[in-house]
């Protein structure tokens, strides 16, 4: 009997240890654990007349997704192919043209179907605010205006579609002496709103988002081409799946919601 209780002594403690031990593991393997612990972080080029809405954008998607750290570098679409053709470290380009896109993928370097065209955008000349004598593309050429702000044709969109205008017109030559030229859209608009400018050529969006500028006029849609924003992923990215994740919230209606707050005319193809 002795040796009976003994045996039954030892099975009833294996089993108590054995459930234990089950316990333990269970929590340890938690599907949740992962997810909390894990860490991605994003860098995404932009060009810089996306700076506000990316901004909203990456509150939004880190809200919903804590593990995932967004960062932005923003500038002019031509700086930024630069930068990516040299190895810089990105996963993710938005373009304010097709041109510099078409670039990278052409040299192999945007990974194969992740392209897409996301949003529209327009033209608009622009003057500091309560401005009065100037009220066309026209006007340009007039003698109230003696410095044109425009983005550097060769690495930024907006000069070069800008460009586009004036040579539809017919009055390219006759502005380039008066044309100075900013780096970026941003700049551009900073020199109109502080009087460095008698008028710019920037972005609706970019004018809509100052209450120092007034626009004048806005580029005809057959004047230039299309104002396309393409986004896709860089094929070297280290964060191919997190990538995918926030093109696919990019393409969702609650973004669409933040690019019509700022302006931008969602691409629905």
């Amino acid at each position: 009997m002795k040796f009976s209780n003994k045996v039954l002594s030892f099975i009833l403690a294996s089993l108590i240890i054995f459930s234990i031990t089950g316990c333990t593991q269970t929590v340890n393997t938690s599907p949740s654990s992962d997810k909390e612990t894990s860490s991605v972080t994003l860098t995404i080029s932009a060009a810089a007349s996306l700076t506000e809405t990316m901004e909203e954008l990456k509150t939004l998607y880190e809200k919903d997704y804590p593990n995932v750290n967004i960062i932005y570098n923003f500038g002019s679409s031509g700086s930024l192919q630069n930068q990516i053709e040299q190895g810089a470290e990105v996963d993710i380009f938005l373009s304010a043209a097709q041109k510099q896109m078409d670039n990278l993928e052409n040299k192999g370097l945007i990974l194969e179907g992740s392209r897409i065209n996301l949003l529209e955008n327009s033209v608009v000349l622009i003057t500091p605010k309560d401005v009065t004598n100037i009220t066309s593309f026209n006007d340009i050429i007039g003698d109230n205006i003696e410095r044109l702000a425009l983005g550097e044709p060769k690495s930024v969109p907006a000069g070069e579609y800008a460009e586009e205008v004036f040579k539809n017109l017919g009055i390219l030559d006759k502005i380039k002496s008066k044309s100075i030229y900013a780096k970026d859209v941003k700049e551009v608009l900073a020199w109109v709103e502080t009087g460095n400018a008698d008028a710019g050529v920037v972005y609706e969006t970019d004018a809509k988002s100052s209450n120092k500028v007034t626009i004048v006029a806005k580029a005809s849609s057959n004047s230039h081409e299309p104002i396309l924003y393409p986004a896709a992923i860089i094929k070297s990215s280290k964060n191919i799946d997190a990538a995918k994740d926030f093109m696919k919230f990019l393409r969702s209606d609650e973004a669409k919601k933040v690019y019509e707050k700022y302006g931008f005319i969602f691409a629905e193809k």
